[in-house]
């Protein structure tokens, strides 16, 4: 019997996949922290005989090219990536055995990348479960738009046929195994479930039901922006990534703290949101360890700026750590364990309220004429806003603050981790600032007025 495990990296939305049958297997689109792998195979008690990349990667860097040093597996790469390292180019319909009775078929299904290709595997003949990388999703298609713009169209149209061709070839009981999807921004849309078969996608995802205009008009009109650190990863991933080094960073002590802080490095604070906003050093920005460090903090993050990482303890910083690692910012220059008194020393500590929406509501009712910041993406805030907010997608906040009006800032988002990130980069920038840590839900039930009007 075959079996097929997921290796889930939450705070990227992305899902590896390790199948293979009683003495051996192979690992589909691995992370960078191969040791999970590793690890993962030992307890199956199998040997990793090929590592399979669907495409090259945009969304973070892949531990493959490591993985198959370290193994000895033969390491299988789309014929038509381009790429700076020995490989075995897979071209369509190419087959690799994986143990006896196992086989892994490649099927080209360009779209999410012009090369993009899914595996098949086989038992005894027949196909029992299909890796789409960034293909066919549950409930969507990976994104088009990561590779060149010109491309766009083109490669959505693909989309639209190799899910189609997907659909047509494998039975209905196939289990759909992705890459992306489960928060990724390489997701298309949104994807709902943990699990599914080619069956349950023909009942259900748009790919499958729109006929291929439709599904472009709309698959391109549902675009959000792109992570900025994704124009990295390509072209990291396509040299061939070094080796990680999970090793502990050098410890830096208040003093060090303040002098990074003056030459303008950042200095990232990785407690939650409350402890935060009680307490903090001042210039400071909150990434919350709980939350997505490695997203937001890359995307914000100038490239090759030197981070320093502040946290409680040291599992959260090595925690964060790996997290980083996975996005190609691989050693933090420095980190301090412990609290904001033991990182400033003579130096200043900041704080700032956080808020309900009923709060916000109370205010305005008082005659109060707060600032309100709107930190959501594009797409959640077309759904409906507060009126009179003003709209920076938290992406762009350290980079356009200075357009944000006078006067004290209520920051929100959708629950409350954007806001906070937003709310560190204004208080260090010296603002006034109010976190709302809320559902926005609670936002009609405090009685604010939304546009267009909240739907009951």
């Amino acid at each position: 019997m075959f079996f097929a495990d997921i290796l889930e990296t939450e705070g990227l939305g992305n899902r590896s996949h390790l199948a293979g049958g009683a003495r051996a297997a192979v690992v589909v689109d691995p992370p960078r922290d191969i040791d999970r792998v590793i690890e993962a195979a030992v307890r199956r008690g199998v040997r990793i005989v090929a590592v399979a990349e669907t495409h090259v990667h945009n969304d973070y860097v892949t531990g493959g090219l490591e993985l198959a040093r370290l193994t000895g597996a033969r390491y299988l790469v789309p014929a038509g990536a381009s790429v700076a390292y020995a490989r075995v180019a897979v071209a369509d319909g190419d087959a690799e055995e994986i143990d006896e009775g196992l086989v892994l078929r490649a099927v080209a299904t360009p779209g999410h990348t012009p090369h993009h290709t899914s595996y098949v595997l086989e038992e005894g003949g027949r196909a029992v479960a299909a890796f789409t990388g960034g293909s066919l999703l549950i409930g969507s298609v990976g994104r088009p738009d990561l590779v060149e713009p010109r491309l766009t169209e083109q490669l959505a149209r693909a989309q639209h046929a190799s899910a189609h061709r997907l659909a047509a070839e494998l039975a209905d009981d196939v289990a759909v195994m992705p890459t992306h999807g489960f928060g990724s921004f390489c997701s298309a849309g949104q994807t709902d479930g943990d699990h599914s078969t080619i069956g349950t996608e023909k009942s259900s995802n748009p790919a499958l039901l729109q006929d291929v205009e439709t599904f472009v008009k709309e698959l391109l009109a549902g675009l959000d922006d792109v992570p900025a650190y994704y124009a990295h990863m390509g072209p990291t991933n396509s040299a061939g990534p070094a080796p990680v080094d999970l090793t502990a960073p050098e410890r830096a002590d208040a003093g060090e703290i303040t002098r990074r802080l003056a030459a303008g490095e950042w200095i990232v604070d990785l407690r939650n949101r409350v402890a935060f906003a009680e307490n903090h050093v001042a210039g400071s920005f909150n990434f919350e360890v709980e939350g997505q460090p490695a997203t937001y903090l890359a995307w914000m993050m100038p490239w090759g700026k030197p981070v320093t990482l502040l946290a409680e303890s040291a599992e959260d910083i090595s925690r964060a750590q790996r997290e980083l690692a996975r996005v190609g910012i691989d050693r933090p220059a420095a980190a301090a364990v412990g609290s904001p008194a033991d990182w400033t020393g003579e130096g200043a500590l900041a704080s700032f309220p956080r808020a309900k929406f009923a709060d916000l509501a109370a205010a305005r009712a008082r005659g109060e004429d707060p600032v309100v910041l709107d930190v959501r993406r594009n797409g959640e805030r077309s759904q409906g806003w507060i009126e009179g907010s003003v709209h920076i997608p938290i992406h762009q906040v350290h980079q356009r603050s200075h357009e944000v009006p006078a006067g004290t800032v209520w920051v929100h988002c959708a629950g409350g981790m954007r806001a906070a990130i937003a709310a560190s980069f204004l208080d260090a920038a010296g603002r006034d600032v109010v976190a709302v840590d809320d559902g926005f839900a609670a936002a009609a039930d405090a009685g604010l007025t939304l546009v267009p009007p909240a739907r009951h």
